[in-house]
């Protein structure tokens, strides 16, 4: 049985499958919602329910809770109808998703497990995308990969992807194993509600975790390029010095912009690294060092432990709910659902 959902900015309509979500009926019907992970965990997704009723099953909902449900909000990344449904949008406008063919222009080894993806699109066609979006690649027996795009749209002559190879992680092994320069492949973006609030005048804290720094450095690199002078400070957690596989990068930021800071954070240095600096958890660090959040905006992307402690510390800081803007990385195996791949 299915039943039709009206979006009410924009007077969108679409039909929803029986055990299929809003957001998975949406980017079916060639809609792009406003999302980010796609688990539950982000909220990018949140918007108020206007009419009709949905469930959630057994799902784990980590980004709504009793009080959004009594306003009325709805996850729409996990959120299956049992009725017709109006949704009001929360967060931004619908924006336009394109299906394109594309190149490997170039690999680029950054570690033992990260390699940099070059991706070339044919001369004709341009991905429009904010920084910190990403975008899904399209796999031969349907099933979808997610990856950050790593570049800021100021600099899209290639698209520019990091890779972490995950142990039993289908494409991510394909990337290391298989995917050759030149070879075809085809992307659908872009997605996420991850990007820079230029609007604000609050300084910002950036926190990645891994290759969580992929969309942090496109939205640094914009906010640079665009000449957007308020103070910024990024801490990036990893476990040994070689998993900071861009290091020099926001080094050289640091040294060429008065208000911008870098702290880099390890959990498990070796010791050969000879580590003087930051040790632990990512997230302490910056309590360390800013105990209240209350004048902060906060952007975090990493693995989703890493996103949720930051959503539950930084909150109890003082920051702002409604000022923690996050991406966490789910990381899909052969079994993992469609779009889960990070």
């Amino acid at each position: 049985m299915s039943f039709n959902v009206c979006v009410r900015a924009g007077g969108h309509k679409f039909s929803v499958d029986a055990n299929e979500t809003i957001l998975d009926a949406a980017l079916r019907h060639g809609l792009s919602l406003p999302y980010g992970c796609r688990g539950g965990v982000c909220g990018a997704c949140k918007s108020r329910l206007i009419t009709g009723e949905v469930d959630y099953g057994m799902s784990q909902l980590p980004a709504l809770n009793s009080a959004d449900m009594a306003a009325g909000y709805a996850l729409l990344c996990q959120a299956r109808p049992l009725s017709d449904v109006t949704v009001e949008l929360s967060n931004a406008e619908s924006i336009c998703v394109k299906k394109l063919p594309c190149r490997v222009a170039r690999l680029e080894p950054l570690s033992p497990d990260v390699t940099r993806v070059y991706l070339k699109l044919p001369p004709s066609e341009r991905l429009q995308f904010l920084a910190g979006q990403y975008i899904d690649f399209l796999l031969r027996d349907g099933r979808r990969r997610s990856f950050s795009i790593a570049n800021a749209p100021h600099d899209d002559e290639l698209i520019e992807l990091h890779i972490k190879r995950i142990e039993g992680g289908r494409f991510t092994d394909d990337a290391f194993a298989e995917i050759k320069e030149k070879a075809l492949l085809r992307l659908e973006g872009p997605f996420g509600n991850f990007y820079l609030r230029e609007d604000s005048p609050r300084p910002i804290i950036f926190v990645a975790g891994g290759t969580g720094f992929a969309p942090v450095k496109a939205i640094i690199e914009h906010a640079l390029a665009e000449r957007i002078a308020r103070p910024m400070h990024l801490y990036w957690g990893a476990r040994s010095r070689r998993d900071l596989y861009l290091d020099a990068l926001p080094r050289a930021w640091a040294e060429q912009c008065r208000h911008f800071r870098y702290t880099p954070v390890l959990s498990e240095p070796l010791p050969e690294d000879d580590w003087r600096g930051a040790q632990g958890y990512v997230t302490d660090a910056v309590l360390r060092d800013h105990p209240a959040l209350n004048a902060f905006d906060v952007y975090a992307s990493g693995p989703p432990v890493l996103v949720q402690a930051a959503h539950r510390d930084f909150i109890a800081h003082g920051l702002a709910p409604e000022n923690f803007y996050a991406d966490p990385f789910e990381f899909a195996h052969d079994a993992a659902p469609a779009g889960a791949a990070r």
